[in-house]
């Protein structure tokens, strides 16, 4: 297939969002499917609000339409609520044209840890945002009931996988501190409570791999840890597999990514009782989740490595893939082969083809929907 991608999250940025998409498009792709991303690298920019090494794209309207009418996808997907996502979104539904949404962001948490002004208003905009989707895929079976009772519907499951080639056990001898290595790797940003992990009387070294907002004031406030700024692929895999216990403080992801490549190193995690870690890891085998933070800790340093790259192997991409791809809403072709929506839609310019169009959109059988579309294209020609 052919199959479209419209994500806020894309790179230069760094997080498991851009990991997660540029993975499954690579995976995609390695079977034959022709994958195009449209993120925010390809438009005027400006930066997010408290999150300055995050550009969103400005008016990204008209470029949205010019690169999606030229690449013709057959699938269409949209990763993220930002401002592409929103545009993408109406370009969608303008056209009548099905597709899928993915939650990969607890974003009304994430507002509500910088601005205080609760969840409400921001659940009610994403009910909204994903309601329109053919389907939307949750990472994780917890994150899923959490949304189903906040009333959203048509959710499925997408997973995550680890590439255990390049994140699997090592020496440990990089790091010239006092052991164990306590770490944490991801953005540091005040979403992801790091200063929890921080602020814990831990034996040996807190180590901060990553980088974000947070990160200057947090520096200044333990100068005692070690923060060693962003690192990538072989050089990552090699600082994280030196550690001994991975320290997992947040409270707002949908999943973390990161849990199972510290796993996949041998290291076992520590984290709270949450959505994400408890979907993740095993209680008392890879990890310990516990509220007291510092116990969970002290508690993981003991597990074997050996069982958390065990668990690590049964996540690979390769199936996380094919749950994507039977996830997604493909256009629908008539006898000939041809589009149906998008026959219509060259003739959206007449009002009497769209509202007739509409009169219709409620038939019960999507089959007999596709058929009256394709009467009444042929009628307009």
């Amino acid at each position: 297939m052919r199959i479209a991608i419209v994500s806020d999250a894309w790179l230069p940025q760094t997080n498991g969002v851009v990991r997660t998409l540029r993975t499954t498009a690579e995976t995609l792709r390695a079977h034959g499917h022709a994958v195009r991303v449209v993120g925010p690298d390809e438009f005027v920019t400006f930066a997010c609000p408290t999150y300055p090494e995050i550009r969103l794209a400005w008016f990204p309207r008209a470029h949205l339409d010019t690169a999606l009418r030229a690449f013709a996808p057959e699938a269409i997907h949209i990763a993220t609520e930002g401002p592409l996502g929103h545009s993408a979104r109406a370009w969608f539904l303008e056209r009548r044209l099905p597709f899928t949404t993915s939650y990969h962001t607890q974003f009304p948490e994430y507002v509500d840890a910088r601005f205080h002004i609760g969840t409400r208003i921001t659940y009610a905009y994403l009910r909204r945002f994903h309601g329109a989707a053919a389907r939307t895929m949750v990472a994780a079976p917890s994150m899923q009931a959490e949304l189903e009772a906040r009333g959203f519907r048509n959710l499925v499951r997408w997973g995550r996988g680890v590439d255990v080639e390049l994140f699997r056990p090592r020496q440990k001898g990089i790091w010239p501190h006092a052991r164990p290595i306590s770490l944490y790797f991801g953005r540091v940003a005040v979403e992801k409570n790091v200063e929890a992990f921080l602020a814990l009387d831990l034996p040996g070294t807190r180590v901060v791999i990553g980088d974000g907002p947070a990160r200057a004031a947090l520096e200044r406030k333990y100068p005692d840890a070690v923060f060693t700024g962003y690192k990538f692929g072989e050089d990552l895999a090699r600082h994280v597999a030196a550690a001994d216990v991975c320290v997992f403080p947040s409270r707002t992801d949908t999943f973390g990514l990161v849990l199972l490549e510290a796993m996949a190193c041998g290291l076992p995690v520590a984290a709270l009782p949450v959505t994400g870690p408890i979907d993740v890891v095993r209680q008392g085998v890879t990890g310990v989740l516990d509220e007291d933070l510092r116990a969970a800790t002290l508690a993981a340093l003991a597990l074997d490595p050996a069982a958390c790259r065990a668990q690590a192997l049964e996540h690979t991409w390769e199936a996380a893939t094919r749950q994507f791809l039977a996830n997604l809403a493909p256009l629908r072709l008539d006898a000939s082969g041809e589009r149906v929506v998008e026959r219509l839609e060259q003739r959206q310019q007449d009002p009497v083809v769209v509202r007739k169009a509409r009169d219709h959109e409620e038939a019960p059988d999507r089959k007999h929907r596709a058929q009256v579309l394709r009467v009444l294209a042929q009628r307009e020609r």
